[in-house]
C-alpha cells in the first residue's frame, strides 16, 4: 500500500508499474503537454515532470510511497526546493536519461532579425513573434516509426556523415565530410512500411510557435536577445537557442549616438537674430519647449543640448543621455535694397578690402557643387578639358555684378 497516489494518477499508471511503463507514460504526456504544443498547460507540464522525477528515482519513490508529496517536499528542503525544472527533466529524458553526459549534442541556434523603432527602444515594448521550428513528433515519440524498426545506416555506418576524398592537384588530395544522403544525417534508416505517418521517419515535425519577446528601454542596434532552449528539437540533442538580433529602424527626426539623441532644428534668420520658441515632440510623445534668450544670436550649425532628454540607460531607465540640438539657419534669397542701410546699422561693420586702381570687375555665375560632382563622376576617365568644357556649357545663369560707389 502507498500513502497517496497523486503522482501515479498524474502519469496515469498504477503504483505497481514497471520502469518501462513509467517512461512510456511520461514520454506520451510530456510531448502532449509541452509548452510548444500547449502554451496554456504550463502547470500541467510542471506536474507531469515533478511526478516523473520522483517516481523514476528509487529513493524518492520510496519516500513518496511512505509519506506522500509532503514527505518529498520536506526532504527537498521545503516548498518543493531541490527539484529540477520541467524543461530540464524533458531534455534529460530525451537525451537518454539522467546520465549527465558531458558530450551532449545541441541543435544549431536559430538567428532572426528583430526590427524595432527608435520609439520602442526608448520606451520598451513587448513583441509577439510567430516562428517555425522543429519539435519531436508526438505520434512516434521521436523514434521515427515502429519500435525496433530502425537499422544502422550502412553507407555512413551510423555516424550520419560520409568522408570523401577529392583530388585537388597531382599528388595532393583533400579529405572532407558531408551529411549522409541515405539517412539524411540521422545515422539510421527505417523501411517505408514502418515509418511514422506523421513525420515520415524524420522524428520531428514542423510547428508554428508564438513567442513573446520583451524589448527593454535603452537597447542598442545589433544587441542580441537570447531565448534559451527555444530552438529546434531533435532526439538525443539539447535544443539550441533562438537568437534575435535587434535592428534599429532609422527615424525621420532623431539620430542616435549611444545614449545621446541628435535633432536638426530649422530656424528662419529672423528667429536666429531676434529669438524663438520651438516645440520638440519627444520619443515618448511629450512636448518640450526650447527658447533662446533675448539678444542671443543663434549661429548657423551651432549646437545646444538638453540633459536628461536622450536615450535611457538599459540597466537604469531613469538615467538618460542628452538631447543635442543643431540649428540650421535659413537665409532669404534676396532683400529689398531700401532696407539694407537700416539692417546695416544693427550688424557688425565689416572691414572692406582695399581696391587697387587697376582692378578688373568680373562676372559671377550660379554654381552647383552637386552638379559639378555629378558631371565629374559621369566624365570619369575622360580628359580634363572635355570634362570642363561639358560642364561649362551645361548651363548656369549669368549674374551681372553692379558697380557700387564706395561713397
Amino acid at each position: 500500500m502507498v500513502f497517496e497516489t497523486k503522482f501515479y494518477d498524474i502519469l496515469g499508471v498504477a503504483p505497481s508499474c514497471t520502469p518501462d511503463e513509467l517512461k512510456k507514460a511520461y514520454r506520451k504526456l510530456a510531448l502532449k503537454y509541452h509548452p510548444d504544443k500547449n502554451p496554456n498547460e504550463g502547470e500541467k507540464f510542471k506536474q507531469i515532470s515533478m511526478a516523473y522525477e520522483v517516481l523514476s528515482d528509487p529513493e524518492k519513490k520510496a519516500i513518496y510511497d511512505e509519506g506522500g508529496e509532503a514527505a518529498i517536499k520536506q526532504g527537498a528542503g521545503g516548498g518543493g526546493g531541490g527539484f529540477h525544472s520541467p524543461m530540464d527533466i524533458f531534455h534529460m529524458f530525451f537525451n537518454g536519461g539522467f546520465s549527465g553526459r558531458k558530450n551532449e549534442r545541441q541543435t544549431s541556434n536559430v538567428i532572426h532579425t528583430l526590427s524595432v523603432t527608435l520609439e520602442e527602444l526608448y520606451t520598451g515594448t513587448k513583441r509577439k513573434l510567430a516562428l517555425q521550428k522543429n519539435v519531436i513528433c508526438e505520434s512516434c515519440e521521436g523514434i521515427g516509426g515502429k519500435r525496433g524498426a530502425s537499422q544502422k545506416c550502412a553507407p555512413c555506418r551510423g555516424t550520419g556523415v560520409i568522408t570523401k576524398v577529392q583530388k585537388i592537384a597531382p599528388g595532393l588530395v583533400q579529405q572532407y565530410e558531408e551529411r549522409c544522403r541515405n539517412c539524411r544525417g540521422l545515422g539510421e534508416t527505417i523501411d517505408d512500411k514502418d515509418r511514422c505517418k506523421e513525420c515520415n521517419g524524420r522524428k520531428t515535425v514542423r510547428m508554428r510557435k508564438l513567442l513573446e519577446v520583451e524589448v527593454y528601454p535603452g537597447m542598442v542596434d545589433e544587441q542580441r536577445i537570447v531565448l534559451k532552449g527555444e530552438g529546434d528539437q531533435e532526439p538525443d540533442c539539447r535544443p539550441g537557442d533562438i537568437v534575435l538580433v535587434v535592428e534599429e529602424k532609422s527615424h525621420p527626426v532623431f539620430k542616435r549616438n549611444g545614449q545621446d539623441l541628435l535633432v536638426f532644428l530649422h530656424l528662419q534668420i529672423a528667429e536666429a537674430l531676434c529669438g524663438f520658441r520651438k516645440v520638440i515632440k519627444t520619443l515618448d510623445a511629450r512636448d518640450i519647449v526650447i527658447q533662446s534668450c533675448p539678444g542671443e544670436v543663434v549661429k548657423h550649425l551651432s549646437t545646444k543640448c538638453v540633459y536628461g532628454e536622450g536615450m535611457p540607460l538599459m540597466n537604469d531607465p531613469t538615467e538618460k543621455g542628452r538631447l543635442i540640438i543643431q540649428f540650421v539657419v535659413g537665409f532669404p534669397d534676396s532683400l529689398p535694397p531700401e532696407v539694407v542701410p537700416e539692417i546695416r546699422k544693427y550688424l557688425p561693420t565689416p572691414q572692406p578690402d582695399p581696391i587697387p586702381e587697376d582692378h578688373e570687375t568680373v562676372e559671377m555665375m550660379d554654381f552647383s557643387l552637386e552638379e559639378y560632382q555629378k558631371a565629374s563622376e559621369e566624365d570619369e576617365g575622360s580628359d580634363e578639358s572635355g570634362s570642363y568644357s561639358r560642364f561649362n556649357h551645361g548651363g548656369g545663369q549669368r549674374v551681372h555684378m553692379q558697380t557700387c560707389n564706395s561713397s
